[in-house]
């Protein structure tokens, strides 16, 4: 791909609007966007696709299976989509999710702490990579001397986080 001129960038409020996944089995996608972690049906098409959303938006996660019906799992290796972040409103909101993952029992939750932010790890029925997190304010974002981001992977305390959970 050739340079580009003049030099672009996207506008500050941009933001990303969904994302579609190729799934092997609606039903059991759906009982896990949905089901499990609390995402609304908006529109399904038949037993090929459906949208869902958080607060009656036109669809966050497009499922589909068109090019995937009972496919594989999906792999760690290779290219392709390492995982879908879910942003909540508050820390409060992400302690709810992870108290109702434990009651699920959800098997192999991992958990970060990155300094502006506070992050759960799951794999979904197809083994796509979902991001759960908070964003701390930006006041309290960690930053180097020179004043650019100083993110880190730390360990995430579960425990204090479930304390904040409904």
């Amino acid at each position: 791909m050739s340079a580009v001129s003049p030099k672009y960038s996207v506008p500050p409020n941009t933001t990303i609007g969904h994302v579609h996944l190729r799934v092997s089995d609606l039903k059991r996608s759906l009982a896990f966007y949905c089901d499990l972690l609390g995402f609304e049906l908006i529109q399904l098409y038949g037993d090929e696709a459906a949208f869902v959303s958080a607060g009656g938006y036109h669809h966050h996660i497009g499922l589909n299976t068109w090019h995937s019906k009972d496919a594989e799992p999906d792999t760690r290796e290779g290219v392709g989509l390492y995982h879908l972040a879910i942003l909540y409103p508050t820390e409060k909101d992400l302690a709810t999710i992870l108290k109702r993952l434990r009651a699920a029992n959800f098997p192999r939750i991992g958990a970060s702490d990155h300094g502006v932010s506070k992050a759960l790890y799951l794999r979904d029925p197809d083994n796509h990579g979902v991001e759960l997190y908070w964003d701390r304010p930006e006041a309290d974002w960690p930053k180097k001397s020179d004043g650019t981001l100083d993110m880190y992977t730390k360990p995430l305390d579960l425990e204090a986080l479930l304390q904040l959970a409904d």
